[in-house]
């Protein structure tokens, strides 16, 4: 039999008091037991823990991986970014050869895939951070004043913006090429969908979500 630790992590106490994804971190979890997990398996221990990706001082993380590795566990996360945004943290994880680590939405990844995806990922948060500050410097040298309720409205506009087009820039080598070999939005779609390629709503991708994405990178 099969046995799992599951973990999942909300940021505030208000997400972890309301429920608010911890409902989408439960089904990504029971599809993975469902559809991917030899059979029969067995849930051991299920640990919720309320606390920022980007804390170390994790107290129920670190029970949850005692736990899997005194049962003899698979240690079972919907997302990775639910053990931590850290690269160096889930490197830790991943080189301790006493836990197994999976994680739901990335049912076939190695422990090798998933460090590749965590460090891009980890550079990702850094650009958005970087072309977010350069939007408000621009902002800020055409004479925007950034204070009140306006100017609140314009930065939180600004940051977004920012969030997309770095989202877009990361998938640039993926789509540019299929468009350019004719590929049609459908067919990039499914390419996105076969590489577990999320849309920035952690959805899937369709012909429309496709072009729209194409036009922000000017394709």
């Amino acid at each position: 039999m099969i046995r799992y630790v599951t973990y999942k992590r909300v940021s505030t106490e208000d997400q972890g008091k309301s429920g608010l994804g911890l409902e989408a971190q439960e089904r990504d979890i029971r599809i993975y037991l469902d559809t991917y997990s030899p059979e029969p398996w067995q849930v051991v221990a299920d640990v919720v823990e309320i606390e920022s990706g980007a804390n170390s001082d994790r107290p129920e993380l670190w029970r949850a991986v005692d736990l899997a590795k005194r049962s003899r566990a698979t240690l079972l996360v919907a997302k990775l970014d639910r053990l931590s945004r850290k690269v160096s943290l889930i490197a830790t994880l991943m080189d301790d050869p006493k836990l197994t680590l999976r994680v739901a939405s990335m049912p076939h990844a190695d422990k090798f895939q998933l460090h590749i995806y965590a460090a891009l990922a980890e550079q990702e948060r850094e650009f958005i951070s970087l072309r977010t500050k350069a939007a408000l410097r621009e902002a800020k040298a055409r004479g925007q004043k950034l204070g009140g309720l306006r100017d609140a409205t314009m930065k939180r506009n600004a940051v977004l913006k920012a969030n997309a087009d770095a989202r877009a820039s990361k998938l640039d080598g993926i789509v540019r090429p299929l468009r350019e070999a004719n590929a049609s939005l459908r067919d990039i779609a499914d390419a996105l969908n076969s590489a577990g390629v999320e849309t920035p709503r952690g959805g899937r991708w369709h012909a429309a979500s496709v072009g729209r994405l194409l036009d922000r990178l000017g394709v």
